[in-house]
């Protein structure tokens, strides 16, 4: 039974190995015609783009300084109250 399993399994082995440059072929065909729909963004696109990333990473670390201070002086302030007493 194991010495069928295992010569059922290599022949499918050889014929995937077999089919492996077709299956490249196929492969490298789709990249290309994938790649001509591809099209580089304008430089106005470009630009905005940009702009709401920077500006949006400036608010993030605005709201992450805030959330910051509030928490550390909350625990700043639970460690001397109770170490005061």
């Amino acid at each position: 039974m194991a010495k069928t399993m295992a010569i059922a399994n290599s022949g499918e082995g050889l014929e995937k190995i077999k089919a492996w440059p077709e299956r490249i072929k196929t492969f490298y065909n789709d990249v290309r015609s994938e790649m001509r729909k591809v099209s580089a963004p304008s430089l106005k696109e470009v630009q905005g783009t940009t702009t709401v990333v920077v500006i949006t990473v400036f608010l993030f670390g605005l709201y992450f300084w805030i959330v910051d201070n509030v928490i550390g002086n909350g625990v700043n302030y639970l460690f001397k109250y109770f170490t005061h007493r």
